[in-house]
């Protein structure tokens, strides 16, 4: 375990190393964030000292230096546009992300696991048919779409939940539903899948023959193998409603660090941006992580190191 340990975690440090090296070179070739930054009417001789003042008259590689040494240091930096440390800036929003994601992760997994364990069980009867079709349109629904649909038919026409902003407890409701509806499909589907597949193995046959009764047979045997591709989902689904957050929270003006990341592009205001990357970066990563370490918690025959005991 240890070993798997210090191997992941040398690859978790290479793909953070690579995903801000890569978004830093990108930034850096995007523009010159001073033009932004000037008062219209601005000289030549102004923009330059501002750039001067701002460092970003040095090469790139000596940039990308101080940038590295700077995070080493966990110095975040100063934002260009507000002037203030970043820390200070996402302070505030971490909080309405991580409980906009955990909304949506509930919805997710609370609709798409009871939908994905019945159509799995009950899958050639007419009522799994059609909660297999409603999953399937679920899944093929862009979140901007589906999100501008539910506020022009709660917000608009029928006026019972807001339509933008974080004031009061049901202005979460219409974004974790649009944010958890795109995993609720995916979380149902794989359930489904892992269960019919639980279910055409011998040890189920044999177990029914043992005599155990089919509720038995689904509760100890069919659950706690099934439950392991979730341990992936669950992992990844965070990661991609975090991901998915961004486009959410512009639709409904929620003021969580998915908004900040589409205005601090649009500003071009690049410490923001490449602590923002380097965040995400290392949840999608720690969480991977802990689905592998979770594997053999769930089933002791899987090894960290990827094989079977």
């Amino acid at each position: 375990m240890n070993s798997f340990l210090v191997k992941r975690l040398g690859q978790t440090i290479l793909s953070v190393w690579g995903v801000i090296t890569v978004v830093f070179i990108i930034l850096q070739m995007s523009g010159d964030p001073t033009l932004l930054m000037v008062p219209e009417g601005a000289t030549q001789a102004d923009i330059d000292s501002l750039r001067l003042q701002l460092g970003f008259d040095r090469p790139m590689i000596v940039q990308y230096g101080d940038y590295l040494w700077r995070l080493a240091r966990l110095d975040m930096g100063v934002s260009l546009v507000q002037n203030i440390p970043v820390v200070d800036i996402l302070a505030p929003r971490i909080f309405y992300t991580l409980y906009l994601a955990s909304a949506a992760l509930l919805v997710a997994f609370g609709i798409g696991l009871p939908v994905g364990i019945y159509i799995g069980i009950f899958r050639n009867n007419p009522l799994s048919r059609a909660l297999m079709a409603v999953v399937l349109i679920g899944q093929s629904m862009p979140t901007f779409w589906s999100g501008i649909l539910l506020i022009m038919l709660f917000a608009v026409n029928w006026a019972i939940l807001p339509s933008s902003g974080a004031e009061g407890a049901t202005s979460i409701i219409l974004p974790a539903i649009t944010l958890g509806a795109l995993s609720m499909a995916t979380v149902a589907r794989i359930t489904r899948t892992s269960i019919i597949e639980e279910l055409g193995k011998e040890y189920i046959r044999a177990a029914k023959a043992r005599g155990l009764s089919f509720a038995a047979v689904i509760g100890r045997h069919v659950m706690r193998n099934a439950s392991i591709p979730l341990i992936t989902i669950a992992a990844l689904e965070l990661s991609n409603l975090l991901a998915g957050a961004v486009i959410v929270e512009t639709v409904f003006a929620w003021p969580g660090l998915g908004l900040l990341a589409v205005q601090s592009i649009e500003a071009r205001d690049f410490p923001v941006v490449q602590v923002l990357v380097l965040l995400g970066s290392v949840v999608y990563i720690g969480l991977n992580l802990i689905a592998d370490i979770l594997y053999s918690v769930v089933d002791p025959r899987i090894k960290l190191d990827g094989q079977q005991g």
